[in-house]
């Protein structure tokens, strides 16, 4: 079966993230999946329910593309199950499996496909897109996370948030601060905000810019301390201003072209997972970071980070303005090789990037991008793990691959240093705040963990299969690109890459069981999935 690109509803999109979990953490670790001809069928190992879904095509890589309808067993025949009977199975299973229940969580779902309804209404609303094809990538993820069993949660009422939101293609204006000099807190290098500064509001002299998210400056904007603050002229509030503004996957970290900068906002809203706020070791962290990790990177090839090289904060006397205030600067995309394109874009099922491709057309062009695409990304990772201590995050949210005029991979790009970590042992931080410390370090198996799940389950299982999406007949020959790249990296003299070569099990990371026990994203545990190497 060929899968095309359609448009998703939101029934659908979440009934199948939470299918995919459901496969993913409770069902395959317990060898109860199984294929039925062209149908899918798992079984819930402690409730005893049988489920099954549609089959696009036998599986390779640890990913399925399960197709409607979705239905479920009920006595001698099947009927059909919607997103919100799944939910209320994956509740009971996991109440059973884990001897805790957790009344949040079919509130989180429900929050997540009311979320996307009104992502979707807006969309055919203002069907408008973005001309630029790096921003129309980034702006492109209407479904969100395929193995999250919320992926499209946010706090607040869609009209708080469908102003900022990614996925309706709006664009703002920042809320401009003017701080005392003397209140003002930063780090890195504060030249590095000097052509942001030049297009915003004029600040009186004595005082900052400080551009603060108007969602957050309006989430923030009763807290006692900010009022005085205002009222004593410690703080100016300037209003709106200063460049266009144009959201990002992330929700929070929004793109200047003008300026050719990212900021990464702090917003003290729940978005899927976690409150996003920069907490003040994360704005510490980022500069920490930027610094260690510059001449690294200098020694990658095919690769680029965009570095984050100072952040600005009001030094007042209220740590949760401190950190809802904190704004880091990321490096623009302006110098990059070639139009990066965001790779979560690229594996989106629902998505049309990947298709307007060139290459994509015929299975050899396919195949030729597929086997540059796996170059680029894999050699640094590991290079990266291996030879330097440093554990990269390369989910698909947190890479960009840069491809030349004809559409083929030139340059891998990696951002968002929040989720970029140090090997423990292997740096000398003996000079790092404790905090600071533990939250930029891991130690080697957690870090390993953490690289070849975001590499090969969440990031080259997905574009894989988004590739056999256009060309089923590649779906083998693509893990077999994987297998050569990793054995030609250099690397595979390395234990863990040995291990991965003779297919021991990828450790896949359980959202769904993160969400039911209520642990930070940071303590998530992995599960068994399938190796295809």
């Amino acid at each position: 079966m060929l899968l095309t690109h359609r448009t998703v509803t939101a029934d659908e999109a979440t009934a199948t993230a939470l299918l995919n979990c459901l496969v993913r953490e409770v069902c395959a670790p317990d060898r109860q999946v199984w294929a039925d001809g062209r149908r899918l069928v798992l079984r819930l190992p402690r409730a005893g329910v049988l489920l099954r879904a549609g089959l696009a095509r036998p599986p390779v890589g640890p990913t399925f593309r399960l197709v409607p309808p979705v239905e479920e067993r009920r006595g001698d025949r099947w009927a059909a199950a919607d997103w919100e009977r799944l939910a209320d199975l994956a509740a009971g299973e996991l109440e059973l499996a884990t001897g805790r229940a957790n009344p949040e969580f079919p509130g989180q779902v429900r929050d997540s496909h009311a979320a996307l309804d009104a992502i979707l209404a807006a969309r055919a609303a203002s069907p408008a897109a973005d001309a630029d094809p790096y921003l129309a990538s980034e702006r492109s993820l209407v479904a969100g996370h395929r193995f999250h069993p919320s992926p499209k949660a946010r706090q607040g009422a869609p009209a708080d948030w469908l102003p900022y939101a990614p996925e309706t293609g709006t664009r703002f204006r920042a809320r401009w601060l003017a701080v005392r000099a003397d209140a003002l807190a930063s780090g890195g290098d504060g030249a590095a905000f000097a052509g942001l500064d030049a297009l915003g509001p004029p600040v009186p002299a004595g005082y900052r810019a400080l551009p603060v998210h108007p969602w957050q400056f309006a989430l923030l904007a009763d807290r006692p301390v900010l009022r005085r603050a205002l009222a004593a002229g410690l703080v100016r509030d300037l209003g709106a201003g200063g460049p266009e503004l144009f959201p990002t996957a992330s929700v929070r970290t929004v793109y200047a072209p003008a300026a050719d900068v990212f900021l990464k906002f702090s917003l003290d809203v729940r978005i899927t997972n976690c409150v996003r706020k920069n907490a003040w070791y994360e704005l510490d962290g980022a500069v920490l970071l930027d610094r260690l990790l510059r001449p690294v990177f200098a020694r990658l090839d095919g690769c680029a980070l965009l570095a984050e090289p100072a952040y600005r904060t009001a030094a007042l006397a209220d740590a949760r303005l401190y950190e809802g205030f904190g704004t880091i600067l990321r490096e623009g995309v302006g110098g990059l090789a070639g139009t990066p394109l965001l790779a979560a874009a690229l594996a989106d099922p629902y998505g049309t990037v990947l298709a307007s491709l060139p290459p994509l057309a015929t299975p050899d062009g396919a195949a030729r991008w597929w086997d540059a695409y796996v170059r680029l990304l894999l050699r640094p990772v590991l290079a990266a793990c291996l030879d330097h201590g440093v554990i990269l995050e390369p989910h698909l949210q947190n890479v960009l691959m840069a491809v030349d005029g004809d559409g083929m991979p030139v340059q891998a790009v990696f951002r968002d240093l929040e989720g970029t970590k140090l090997t423990a042992g292997r740096w000398d931080l003996r000079d790092v705040d404790a905090t600071v410390r533990d939250a930029v370090a891991y130690d080697a198996e957690r870090g390993w963990n953490r690289v070849v799940y975001c590499l090969f389950v969440n990031h080259l299982a997905e574009v894989a299969a988004a590739v056999a999406d256009l060309h089923p007949a590649l779906d083998r020959d693509l893990w077999r690109a994987v297998r050569r790249a990793l054995t030609g990296s250099g690397h595979a003299d390395r234990p863990g890459v040995r291990a991965l070569l003779a297919g021991v099990p990828f450790p896949a990371k359980a959202n769904l069981r993160a969400r039911w026990s209520r642990s930070a994203d940071r303590a998530a545990t992995y599960v068994p999935a399938r190796n295809p190497l």
